[in-house]
């Protein structure tokens, strides 16, 4: 059975880890906070919500087996080596729960909250039908072989495609408004640094067992990071140097939002707010 060779760096991943924990988990709050202050949810784009969930449900899937499930474990081991550390630690179970809750409660803001004429597009709900489509095939053909680690291997590949492809229609959204008014910048800077203190947790391990195992074992969260990192300081960027809210404060109502949506809808032409 694989250990730690150094106690204190046992420490030290335990402490990254949990700071990634505290910092992604709370980092749901100040979207939540801002949606319940304003009563609504304009600015806020509903593709990024569901990618969020279908991303975060995804990954729990990942984790949840990975930790608890002594078959997918020694399935693992036997791919990447007896002495070979699990890649997730409880701290990211705990993560993964914590924000399906967190996102499906955001989604419950936004049926309640004024939309404007914001929807989520036709678009977002097939790449979500599609992704949960892709991840009952694998499934099917994990079953005969019992193939489990190849299967939540699949479900780990899928949240990374998801986390890329989530933060797209805010980027977006933020551009076309030129305004991130409605979109709270505190979830990214706690995102970023959630982001950072995951890299601190891999590195740390890896440097214990000596190898980059740790990495490419779990392909998934090393991309994630790097990922979430990305668009993070794209987010920084728009908030405070391309859209800063002192602009947008000159402007008439300092609390008026475009509610244009972000993928035009094929029901017919797109209806501006004057």
């Amino acid at each position: 059975m694989a250990s730690w060779n150094s106690v204190p760096l046992e420490v030290l991943s335990n402490v990254f880890g949990w700071t990634a924990f505290c910092a992604w988990s709370i980092s749901f709050y100040p979207q939540v906070i801002l949606n319940f202050r304003r009563k609504s949810v304009v600015g806020l784009n509903f593709d990024f919500v569901l990618l969020n969930l279908t991303k975060h449900s995804s990954y729990l899937v990942y984790n949840a087996a990975l930790f608890f499930s002594s078959v997918v474990q020694k399935q693992y081991r036997k791919k990447y080596g007896p002495d070979q550390l699990i890649p997730v630690a409880a701290n990211d179970v705990a993560f993964s729960t914590h924000a399906v809750l967190l996102t499906a409660f955001t989604l419950f803001q936004i049926a309640i909250y004024d939309r404007g004429n914001q929807k989520v597009s036709k678009s977002c709900i097939a790449i979500v039908s599609v992704a949960w489509l892709a991840a009952a095939v694998c499934v099917f053909i994990a079953l005969p072989k019992h193939s489990w680690l190849w299967l939540v291997s699949c479900f780990n590949t899928l949240q990374v495609v998801m986390t890329t492809i989530k933060y797209i229609p805010q980027a977006v959204m933020n551009f076309r408004r030129k305004s991130t008014i409605g979109f709270s910048i505190g979830n990214i800077l706690l995102d970023l640094l959630g982001g950072v203190a995951s890299y601190g947790q891999m590195a740390v391990q890896s440097i214990d067992q000596n190898s980059w195992v740790n990495f490419y074992g779990n392909i998934g969260k090393t991309l994630l990071s790097f990922v979430s990192i990305f668009f993070d300081l794209l987010f920084i960027v728009q908030h405070y140097v391309l859209y800063p809210a002192k602009k947008t404060a000159l402007s008439p109502d300092p609390e008026t939002v475009s509610q244009e949506p972000l993928l035009k809808s094929s029901d017919g032409p797109e209806k501006e707010k004057v």
